[in-house]
């Protein structure tokens, strides 16, 4: 298949032939992504909505370690989202993963109420910092709220689950008191963390969240993870794609 790169863009390989589209002058696709993309359960009736997709990794990841073949990937940048909709044409998966161009706060209005068993994200950790980043940036809004809040996401997460389903998130540990306190107003109850670190002597750097729609309380604290790549993610699953 033709496929466009553009120019001052690159190919990487993911994982077993897979891969995506990069542009090194944005916001490119780091560990965080691999590693929400290990901690996520999806089954292969489930629908599945990555916001916040950039260009498109987590469905991809999610397609080498999980059977989950109905995933919707939305994200906000139109030429973001054209990197991510060429990715998923480069590998073939378009009767797989669908790209929608949209703001995550209209999820609702864009896809329907309670219309997905699985959410996930990876969404912007840093609070924006009085008007001095360049909102036009792909990698400020990538990396500040400027186009959504912490709020924003988890509730439009909710708007979007089915009672019962989960909701998959990566961020900083320095927040998790907040993400549990909106996720806990939006009845999404946590039920799974995990601590990720890059060096067990060190302080952990992210904090990997499952919280699901409408359960009880209760919360299941995981062993902490050293920061992976894709290919030792997989290799850890014991993913066996001859099945």
């Amino acid at each position: 298949m033709d496929i466009c790169i553009k120019p001052n863009e690159r190919v990487e390989e993911l994982y077993g032939g897979t891969r995506v589209i990069q542009n090194p002058d944005g916001f490119c696709y780091g560990t965080d992504a691999v590693m929400l993309s290990g901690f996520v359960s999806a089954k292969p009736n489930e629908k599945l909505l990555d916001f916040c997709t950039g260009t498109g990794v987590i469905p991809l990841c999610l397609r080498l370690l999980t059977r989950c073949r109905d995933m919707t990937a939305l994200e906000i940048q139109p030429e973001v989202a054209d990197m991510a909709e060429r990715s998923v044409r480069l590998n073939g998966f378009e009767s797989e993963i669908k790209v929608v161009c949209g703001d995550l706060k209209n999820a609702k209005e864009l896809f329907g109420a309670e219309s997905f068993d699985v959410v996930t994200c990876n969404p912007p950790y840093m609070k924006p910092l009085s008007g001095k980043e360049n909102i036009n940036d792909s990698k400020t809004i990538a990396r500040h709220e400027v186009l959504c809040t912490l709020g924003d996401v988890i509730k439009s997460a909710a708007s979007v689950l089915r009672t019962g389903g989960r909701f998959y998130m990566v961020h900083r540990p320095e927040r998790l008191a907040e993400i549990f306190y909106l996720m806990k107003q939006e009845k999404l109850e946590p039920k799974r963390m995990q601590f990720v670190h890059s060096d067990f002597a060190a302080a952990p750097s992210l904090v990997l969240v499952e919280g699901q729609k409408g359960r009880k309380s209760g919360l299941v604290v995981l062993e902490p993870a050293l920061a992976k790549g894709i290919d030792k993610i997989i290799e850890q699953a014991g993913v066996n794609f001859d099945d």
